[in-house]
Parts: C-alpha cells; structure tokens; sequence
C-alpha cells in the first residue's frame, strides 16, 4: 500500500531512518518506491534488473540515511539520486546497454529532473506565493488553497462554508485575482 507523506514528513522519516529506527524506513520505503522503481526502470529498461537496483538502493539509504542533509536537497531528490547512480552503476559493471540506443547517446538524454537553478527558483517562487497568500483575506485564501492544492470542487466549498456556489466563485476569483497582481514583478 501506497503510504503519502508530505515532503517535511518524508524528510523527518528519512532523519530518523539514519538513527536505526525501522518502522520510518518503512514509511520512506512505502512513500517512494514506486517513483524509485520508475527511475531505475526508466534508466535500466529492464524490470528485473531494475527491481534488483531498487534493493540495492534501499539498502544504500538505509546505511546512509544519517548522511541526509535537508539543507542541500530535498529527500526524495536525495533518494532518486542514490537509485539513479545504482542504476548506472549496475549498467558499468553488467554493461547493459538500452535497447536501440548506443551508450554514446546517454549525453545527449536529459534529465528530467529539474537541475538545481531550477530548484532554487521554483523554491523562491513558492515563497513569493505563500507570501501573497498570506496577504489575502482569509476566506478567499483558505478557500484557494482548498480548491487548488486539495482538489476540492467550489461546489463542496460553498457547501461547507454554507454560501451560495456564485458566491465561492466569486470569493475565489477575486481572491486570484489579487493573487495575479502580488505575483506580478
């Protein structure tokens, strides 16, 4: 079963992972194998090899997980790059090769991880957001965050804040529009 943390829930498990305690390993290894799979699979093209990568890997994070440093990457980053180098270190030492394409073509294949520039504008970029945010009136802020980052229909919300549907729809719209103008440079 799929266990969802939220990224200081994930980085908390993975901390605690690092001072022996196994039940956190668990919900680490819960929250992100499937993703973890993904990387090694997309990588190996392989589904058993790419299974036996995922192990190797789980059994390098758990003895370096104390090694986890929060100020310089997010967990999952952390993790994707310790399966991804298990990954390419399995294909070196088999000398697997993709399937149609030559190794010399691994240079011209992106990443698609986000690089760090990336990374830190995205992260300034969030800050500006829940910055302005903050600024709105609470109803039209609670009621955004709700219907946006929870998915959650206007329609459940005027329901639950007992208002007609027209007006949720307004609150929101204002709310955003007052949102694009903070956001604006």
């Amino acid at each position: 079963m799929a266990v969802s943390l939220t990224r200081e829930e994930l980085a908390e498990a993975l901390a605690d992972s690092g001072r022996g305690d196994r039940a956190a390993f668990r919900r680490v290894y819960e929250a992100t194998s499937a993703k973890l799979f993904g990387v090694a699979l997309r990588i190996l093209h392989d589904r058993q090899l790419a299974e036996d990568v995922l192990q190797d890997a789980y059994v390098t994070i758990w003895n370096k997980a104390a090694t986890f440093d929060p100020g310089r990457a997010s967990a999952i980053t952390w993790l994707a790059t310790v399966t991804r180098n298990r990954a390419i270190d399995r294909l070196r030492a088999a000398a697997v090769r993709p399937a149609g394409r030559p190794l010399d073509e691994a240079a011209e294949v992106r990443d698609a991880a986000p690089d760090a520039a990336t990374l830190l504008e995205t992260r300034q970029e969030t800050g500006r957001l829940l910055a302005c945010l903050d600024e709105l009136e609470a109803r039209a802020r609670d009621a955004i965050r709700t219907a946006f980052f929870e998915g959650v229909t206007y329609e459940v919300l005027a329901e639950r804040a007992g208002v007609p549907l027209g007006t949720m729809k307004s609150w929101i719209r204002r709310g955003l529009q007052r949102l694009k103008g903070c956001l604006e440079p």
